[in-house]
């Protein structure tokens, strides 16, 4: 049964075909796919220009590679929720269609999977389909993926759990007639914890943090205005309480996107079209005047805001493991492995609220997950936790209800795949977007350096509680995918010219912050580094940190900020950011990690703003 289109009051017709199951917020539509077969067999037989068919692919979450002639597909996963047999699903289509054997979490909760033959992309997304899962609108000028909070529901501290009303929002706006087209994309966060604010409702273009009024009626605080990049801003309040059940906090919703849909002043330049762009120039309180004239317009009459038929409700703890239940094993750790496995407890796992049970976090180098892994995670989704995980911002994949007595056979069955490693968030779990592996603005290999990084930290082998805190991002370009504005230690792609050469290079932000229900932007360092002098920075400014702090409870951020940039580029100036001579004994500089060419910058034109 297909869905009519959500948007207009009556049109929804079918509530049953939102199904409450993880992954299946977004009901396919099958001809979407015939279409897609259609447009790009005409495109490749030369039949429609090419910048017509990268708007149409790019709604079915299709985005160009700097290779040429494959594809990047990102599947959409609202609040990061998935089921085993989606991970199935993913390990399926990956084996068969791509040819890098691996799908990538993201910063914002999505899979994408790389290098996909145009051919073949839409197959792809039509056995994606059949496991309830969807990239429709993962990519485009549109509402993009929805992130929230993993350890939503299960946690201390929550006012209440946002993620019924993110499957409201999600079911409202996608295919929504006003979303199709924006000057650029919109991001969204949903928070329920304000004081943790692991969806770091700060950098988006729309958040929803919630509250509960004197009288107990469940909202949100509306921030609308933040964002990353060249132009990194916090999102303001826009509204202090919106009522959620009613579907107010849907109605500001769509206002808000009618005026950024309104601004053609924005579409003349792309790159800087952002929400941002226009809270900046015209202030918080401009637009909240213009959202209040546009909730008095007529369009409000012709939309059904109801929140009822649309909500994303499921009793998690329903399909949690019983007590003995499920092939229990209920090993206990060896004399040989507790010191191990007592140091992925500390740093892995949390108590939830439900006694009993745990949230235990994995840890994804780099984000990358091959099609065994995927396999394993479902069968130890199935065997061990409520049936289902939730990806992070952090490119971690979260697990819930696993009992107390089931920790350590958790544990054992990551370690057999490689996934058991301790310190989840912590210093070794660098964050990092795909860069020239794969992206078209991509200028130098993120993901190269990212390795790098990794691997000096593990010859450090800290064990300091402070460094190990510290939380380090790089991106392959100033774009920011990565977020490393707000990391401790966060760098961006560059080039430095040396005569006919090109060094690869990065800025280095430092003092950036997201935890604790802060959000703040690292200052950029007035250096460049060298991509093959960065592991060494990185190693200097962590012992510098380490010698010259004022005890062993300042934090990383709290010296930064004490210390300021100065110092820190006075630790790098005097060697690892000065000029290289272009030579045989330093042609290595000019070669970027993970690659054995001389560096080149190559970057085109990417579709984000197309």
């Amino acid at each position: 049964m297909e869905p009519t289109t959500v948007g207009r009051k009556g049109t929804l017709a079918n509530p049953e075909v939102y199904e409450n199951v993880p992954g299946h917020i977004i009901p396919a539509i099958s001809r979407e796919f015939d279409d897609f077969d259609n447009e790009a067999e005409k495109f490749l037989a030369g039949d429609t220009p090419e910048n017509e068919f990268i708007g149409f692919r790019l709604k079915q979450g299709v985005y160009g590679q700097r290779q040429p002639d494959v594809q990047m597909i990102r599947v959409k996963l609202p609040f990061g929720g998935i089921t085993p047999d989606q991970i199935d699903a993913f390990a399926s289509v990956i084996e068969k269609y791509a040819p890098l054997n691996k799908g990538h979490i993201t910063t914002r909760q999505n899979i994408q999977i790389h290098h996909v033959p145009l051919r073949d992309a839409a197959k792809l997304i039509r056995e994606l389909s059949d496991a309830n899962l969807s990239s429709r609108e993962g990519c485009g000028n549109t509402v993009r993926n929805v992130t929230g909070d993993p350890w939503a529901g299960i946690l201390e501290g929550e006012v209440f759990d946002p993620t019924p009303y993110v499957g409201a929002y999600v079911r409202y706006f996608v295919r929504h007639p006003t979303t199709q087209l924006m000057p650029r994309k919109v991001k969204t966060a949903f928070e329920g914890t304000p004081g943790e604010d692991r969806s770091i409702t700060g950098i988006h273009d729309i958040a929803f943090i919630s509250k509960v009024n004197d009288e107990g009626v469940r909202g949100f605080e509306v921030r609308v205005g933040g964002g990353t990049s060249i132009m990194p801003r916090i999102a303001p309040t826009l509204y202090d309480f919106v009522e959620a059940d009613n579907g107010d906090y849907l109605k500001v919703a769509e206002a808000v996107f009618r005026i950024f849909d309104a601004q053609d002043w924005l579409r003349v330049n792309r790159a800087r079209a952002r929400l941002k762009v226009f809270v900046d120039k015209f202030g918080i309180d401009e637009l909240r005047k213009q959202v209040d004239e546009q909730l008095e317009g007529d369009w409000v009459d012709e939309r059904d805001f109801s929140v009822a038929a649309r909500r994303f409700d499921i009793d998690e703890e329903e399909g949690a493991p019983a007590a003995g239940g499920r092939d229990a094993v209920f090993g206990e750790p060896t004399d040989a492995d507790r010191e191990a496995f007592d140091r992925f407890r500390e740093s892995n796992v949390v108590a939830q609220k439900q006694a009993g049970f745990n949230a235990v976090e994995i840890k994804v180098y780099r984000g990358d997950l091959t099609p065994d892994q995927l396999r394993a995670l479902g069968q130890i989704m199935r065997d061990f936790s409520g049936g289902w995980a939730r990806t992070t911002v952090g490119q971690n994949l979260v697990l819930r209800w696993v009992r107390d007595e089931q920790v350590y056979d958790v544990w054992q069955a990551l370690n057999a795949i490689e996934l058991g490693e301790a310190g989840a968030q912590e210093i070794t779990d660098n964050v990092s977007c795909p860069g020239t592996d794969s992206c078209k603005l991509g200028i130098t290999s993120s993901m190269g350096l990212n390795a790098a990084i990794n691997q000096k930290l593990l010859e450090m082998d800290i064990t300091d509680p402070q460094s190990r805190r510290i939380h380090i991002k790089n991106s392959g370009c100033p774009n920011g995918c990565s977020q490393h504005h707000i990391a401790d230690m966060g760098f961006y792609g560059a080039s430095i010219k040396v005569g006919e050469h090109t060094i690869p290079a990065y800025v280095a932000h430092i003092g950036g912050q997201y935890e604790g229900g802060e959000v703040g932007y690292g200052a950029r360092l007035k250096v460049r580094l060298p991509a093959k002098r960065v592991p060494a920075a990185v190693e200097r400014w962590i012992r510098m940190y380490e010698n010259e702090r004022t005890d062993a409870t300042e934090t990383f951020k709290a010296y930064a900020d004490r210390v300021g940039t100065v110092r820190f580029e006075e630790e790098v100036k005097g060697d690892l950011a000065m000029p290289v001579e272009f030579g045989l004994q330093t042609m290595s500089t000019f070669i970027d990690w993970d690659r054995d060419q001389p560096f080149v910058v190559q970057r085109g034109e990417g579709e984000c703003a197309v």
